[in-house]
């Protein structure tokens, strides 16, 4: 049986954790990635009346999201900007890219760490016995490979960021975490990416085309693997009688998913952000007293 929450009053601020999606990073028309105004976390928030608390970062894992959380939680360490995630070295932010840097990643004028509705410090507007939400976007950073690494040398074992075991395993305990500190998880499915779309991107600064589709098999083999990861959060969220709000399918219910991805075949666009929202409000609507 698929989890949902009780209908009940919860207190009116939201925390979420995730990657670059969950942090609203779009590739822009000039190739560069940086976060938009109109993410789903602001637009959902904005319309739902929540004040929201977004600790999500650019490349992030689920083990990069647990020292997060574990900081988050011990209110004892300094905030993190979205510039200092460019140092993770998993998932996608490993593969050759773009140069980015603190200023495209950020929308123009705006502060690093604090928008409109949108709190990304640790304090609390809302210190009462309520029961806290935590929406958790984890996974395609996760299954991610060393794409230069299997261009070098396809002929030998390459394993992803997180492999599928150690994947559920921690994000069980980041559930079991967040539970103990008093709040209600809520877990998202993965949007689907575009498998050709994704290979020429990751592909375009020089990789061996030919070398990584040997490894492969064929090029739907990224969808299918990032897809095996998508479903496995239904199985943790099952295990840990957590909810699931089911991104993933609002984009496969549609005739051409591939509109609401930028052109890394990846990351939702503004029209793909906008879905997202749509998804999380009805989710809301359903399960929640607002």
């Amino acid at each position: 049986m698929r989890q949902k929450l009780e209908k009940t009053m919860y207190a009116n601020e939201i925390c979420l954790f995730g990657d670059s999606i969950a942090r609203g990073v779009i590739l822009d028309a000039s190739g560069s990635y940086k976060p938009i105004r109109e993410s789903f976390a602001f637009l959902a928030a904005s319309e739902l009346g929540f004040s929201l608390i977004n600790k999500a970062r650019f490349g992030c894992t689920i083990a990069k999201g647990r020292e997060i959380i574990e900081r988050f939680l011990g209110r004892d360490a300094a905030v993190t900007t979205c510039s200092a995630s460019l140092a993770d070295p998993a998932g996608i932010s490993r593969a050759p890219s773009v140069p980015q840097t603190a200023a495209n990643l950020m929308p123009e004028n705006a502060s690093p760490n604090v928008a409109i509705h949108i709190r990304t410090d640790n304090s609390h507007a809302d210190d009462s016995s309520q029961a806290r939400l935590a929406f958790l976007e984890f996974g395609g950073n996760d299954c991610d490979f060393r794409w230069d690494e299997i261009s070098a040398d396809p002929h030998r074992e390459h394993l992803p960021a997180t492999t599928p075991e150690r994947f559920s395993h921690m994000y069980g305990e980041v559930l079991q975490m967040l539970k103990q500190n008093g709040f209600k998880p809520v877990l998202m499915t993965l949007p689907p990416l575009n498998a050709e779309r994704y290979f020429a991107w990751f592909t375009r600064a020089g990789l061996d085309q030919a070398a990584i589709l040997s490894w492969l098999g064929d090029v739907q083999f990224i969808y299918r693997w990032h897809e095996s990861y998508s479903s496995s959060i239904w199985e943790i969220g099952e295990a840990h009688n957590v909810p699931v709000v089911d991104i993933r399918k609002a984009f496969l219910e549609q005739r051409n998913y591939s509109r609401f991805l930028c052109k890394d075949g990846i990351h939702p666009n503004t029209e793909g952000h906008r879905l997202i929202t749509s998804k999380i409000i009805k989710f809301a609507q359903e399960h929640m007293s607002v």
